[in-house]
């Protein structure tokens, strides 16, 4: 059973790894376009802002809901990054249990 358990727990922790890279992007990405050194005009920098929007923003909304009004700080990111890292946390040690 946990053979057959572990290639899919490393293929979760890849997708959670390939996840943080995205919240990054989207992080670093907004703050391109919010000092105008990227413009999003550019259809390469929509097209990236619209991927990386998609893929967060169902995991970014709830947190948001909870968090306080900081004015123009958005500590979402930090919030999802922190419980993506916990995650994976979880899911090695489940892993180091099975071997």
């Amino acid at each position: 059973m946990s053979v057959l358990l572990l290639p899919i727990l490393n293929f979760v922790s890849a997708l959670l790894t390939f996840y943080i890279f995205v919240i990054f992007a989207r992080v670093i990405l907004s703050w391109l376009v919010a000092f105008d050194v990227a413009n999003r005009r550019n259809a390469l920098v929509a097209g990236l802002e619209d991927i990386a929007e998609r893929l967060t923003e169902p995991a970014m909304r709830p947190i948001r809901r909870i968090l306080p009004n900081m004015g123009g700080l958005d500590l979402s990111p930090l919030i999802l990054l922190l419980l993506v890292y916990m995650a994976q946390e979880y899911l090695a040690i489940f892993a180091r249990s099975l071997i």
